[in-house]
């Protein structure tokens, strides 16, 4: 039976699942979807079309699907997707998005610490960790399994690559590519995240075969496109280096060196 406290407001529009609950002084406005076992703590804002999947856990003072903060917005009709199994910790928002992709989400199991800012046209993949704090500009793209520490921003446009680690408090304005970790001022690529890797089960000869693109990446005289025919001449194309390449390929600001 759905729970909720007599002094949240519910939207009559909004459609909850049976066991969802909803704290103290909480807000549901307009087209709102929250699937089965899923949380809404106290001062809680959720609004317009977002759809919150199952067994998330919204924290005190949240704040999801309201406009976007850009100039250009015009009332175009977006939404906000959260996947299953996400947490959201006090004081993160989420924005709607605009026209470009009317899109803003958060993939599955992934962690959001407090006062995190998920921008217009986010997309956020699974398994994400976001440190508190964490700022991004809109049309952010952090694809699965990334981790970013805390007080670091993200530029506008920026992409994440899956698997990648960046350290706390910096500031990106470049893309960053799969399996590595970034830290310094400027960030740089400081190698790749073996621990990380190791512990999803990537194989130590996939492991090295990444080392030995980011030696010919990140160590060596070659400019990027140069270091792209290299690896593609000298290394076995796994997997792991059909992502970094792909990567590398559709990067809207140009890789982290």
């Amino acid at each position: 039976m759905t729970d909720i406290h007599k002094t949240a407001i519910v939207s009559s529009d909004a459609e909850l699942a049976n066991d969802v609950t909803v704290g103290p002084y909480s807000i549901i406005e307009g087209p709102v979807k929250i699937g089965k076992g899923t949380s809404i703590a106290a001062h809680a804002i959720i609004t317009d079309n977002t759809t919150i999947g199952e067994n998330c856990k919204i924290s005190p003072g949240a704040v999801i699907g309201t406009e976007p903060q850009d100039l250009k917005f015009e009332g175009e009709e977006s939404e906000v997707k959260i996947g299953n199994n996400v947490t959201i910790r006090e004081y993160v928002t989420i924005n709607r998005a605009t026209e470009e992709s009317r899109l803003t989400c958060v993939g599955d199991n992934s962690l959001l610490m407090a006062y995190v800012h998920v921008a217009h046209d986010c997309h956020l993949g699974k398994n994400v960790i976001l440190a508190n704090t964490v700022q991004m500009g809109g049309h952010v793209h952090i694809h699965d399994y990334a981790i970013i520490g805390g007080v670091t921003a993200l530029h506008q446009f920026v992409s994440v690559g899956a698997h990648s680690m960046i350290g706390g408090g910096y500031r990106a304005t470049m893309d960053m590519v799969p399996y590595g970790i970034a830290m310094g001022y400027p960030l740089k690529i400081a190698s790749v995240n073996r621990i990380g890797l190791e512990r999803r089960g990537f194989s130590k000869e996939s492991i090295d075969i990444i080392k030995s693109a980011f030696r010919i990446l990140f160590n060596s005289p070659y400019n990027t496109s140069d270091a792209v025919k290299k690896i593609q001449e000298e290394l076995p194309l796994t997997e792991e280096i059909k992502t970094i390449l792909d990567f590398i390929a559709r990067s809207r600001r140009g890789i982290i060196k």
